[in-house]
Formats: C-alpha cells, structure tokens, sequence
C-alpha cells in the first residue's frame, strides 16, 4: 500500500508553544516490506508504540499541533539518526565507530525487532535505505523542526513532547523489588534537552492525574530529544514514555478495557501541558 510521509493535525487557533509528537505509532506497512521480512503481523508489530497517536489525537482541540508517523517504526525509526545505518543489514555501509544502537539491531533501518527478533532474511540495499530515509525521515524531521520554529517564533520559546510507550516489562529494574512502578518515564537526557523548571511543571501535570512519574530510567530520550532539545536557545524537547499496560494488551496488541478512561486522563495532562507553552505568549506580547 502507498504510504503518506506523515500526518499532521494543526488546531484551528494555536494557543501554545507546545508541539506534540508520535513517531513511532506508525502502522502502515508497505506490502513489499511485509514480503521481505521473516516476521507474522504480530511480531512485526511488536515494535510499535501502539495506539500513542490514538492516546494524543485531541491534542488540536487544546491548541497544539500535532504530527504522527505513519511509516512503522519496524521499516523506518524516525528516533535514530539518518547515519545510524547498521552494516550487518544493509549492503555497501562501512562499520563505525561503537554505536550500541546500531549493535543491538535498532539503526534507522532496524535489523529486529522486540526481544532482539530478526526482520529480514538477509541484507538490504544501500539504494533502498537511503530511498527510505529521503522518503519518510526527512519530511517528518523537517515538519518536525518547522513546527518548533512557528513556536519560537510566536511564543518566544517552542517545547516538544515526544510521546512513545514502554513494554510493561521494561519497568522490571526500575526501583527496589516490590516498590511501585512509574507509569510515566520522562526522557530530558539527564536534564540537557529541556530545563529544570519545564520539565518540573511536565512531571506535575502527569502526577496530578495521579500518575506515578520518573525520570530518565530506563528511557532518557533518545535522537529526537538529544537533537532537538537546545534549553539555552529557548527549544525544549521531553520524551515521554507510557507503560503500555496502562491502555492496551500487550499480547494481542489490542487496546484494552482502560483505552477510554486513559485517554479521558491523558487529555486533562494535555491541557495543563499546553497550559505550561500558553505563557510563554504573554511575555511576546509585551515585548
């Protein structure tokens, strides 16, 4: 099936500097991709970050823009750079210097998926990379960075959040045995991808929904935060990661009896989260 590059749902009156973002929800498999792969449906699924763009879908009605993959991420990981290529899949790349990334199979291009499950019989071409990473990488990083600019350029300031979710089990070595899990992880790369007081107002919105947060173990953002997030310059980027439990069967990879009430929940955290880009405009204004 023909694939559209993105999706991108803009509000009728942008009221914040906030920009949400899902890029790995994508679930449009291309057919020649599915007859390449040694995986079933579900398997190749099992690397998406399901139904987050679902989850997030109202964040126009509070006045953000948002803007979704469609591309899987199992055929193209917008949350890696367009460099990170993997030479023990696709022809023709030199090895680099250590990547653990790309070593564990996860470049732009991934070579598995979940639980380290290999994609492909054998290796991909260097063309049809790069024709991956011209088609769909690229016009979503530069919708991406675009969307950031209008905010800088309006609210004196632009904040990304990057929305993923988190496979339940990946919260197992979080805290002492037996201690309560986060439900929540915030990624600001140890506090270099966003400041200290917007990132202490995002884990605020969360816990008065009654959310456990934590921050930075075991997800501190990967590309997408260590690239865009620039604090001194006014650009602050949050990874925010979801236990999927929360909302959906990981097995079935289906969403769950909770999809509605959590969705009702995520749209009270969007609202005070655009809140926190909407104040940013009184200081333009004044200016």
């Amino acid at each position: 099936m023909p694939i559209t590059t993105y999706q991108l749902d803009r509000p009728q009156t942008r009221k914040t500097c906030v920009v949400f973002a899902s890029p790995h929800s994508g679930r449009d498999y291309p057919d020649a991709f599915l007859k390449q792969s040694v995986l079933n449906q579900r398997e190749v699924r099992s690397s998406e970050d399901a139904y987050v763009d679902r989850l997030f879908a109202d964040a126009p009605t509070y006045g953000a823009p948002f803007i979704k993959a469609r591309a899987p991420r199992a055929y193209l990981d917008l949350n890696r750079g367009a460099d990170e290529l993997d030479s023990a899949l696709i022809e023709g790349v030199r090895r680099s210097a250590h990547n653990p990334r790309i070593a564990s199979g996860l470049g732009v291009i991934p070579r598995v998926v979940a639980n380290g499950r290999q994609i492909y019989r054998g290796k991909i071409s260097l063309t049809e990379a790069h024709g991956r990473i011209a088609q769909f990488w690229r016009p979503y990083h530069d919708q991406l960075q675009t969307l950031l600019d209008e905010s800088f350029n309006t609210f004196g300031q632009a904040i990304l959040i990057d929305c993923h979710s988190m496979p339940h089990e990946a919260l197992n070595s979080v805290g002492p045995p037996g201690s309560p899990r986060p439900d929540i992880v915030l990624g600001d790369r140890f506090g270099a991808a966003a400041s200290g007081d917007i990132v202490e107002q995002v884990e605020a919105a969360f816990a008065s929904a009654g959310l456990r947060v934590a921050r930075n173990m075991p997800f501190a953002g990967a590309y997408i935060t260590q690239h865009y997030g620039r604090p001194s310059r006014g650009q602050h980027a949050i990874q925010v990661e979801i236990d999927r439990q929360l909302y959906m069967d990981e097995r079935s990879l289906e969403p769950n009896e909770n999809f509605g009430a959590f969705k009702a929940l995520l749209n009270d955290v969007m609202a005070a989260l655009v809140d926190i880009g909407g104040q940013s405009d009184k200081r333009v204004a004044a200016e």
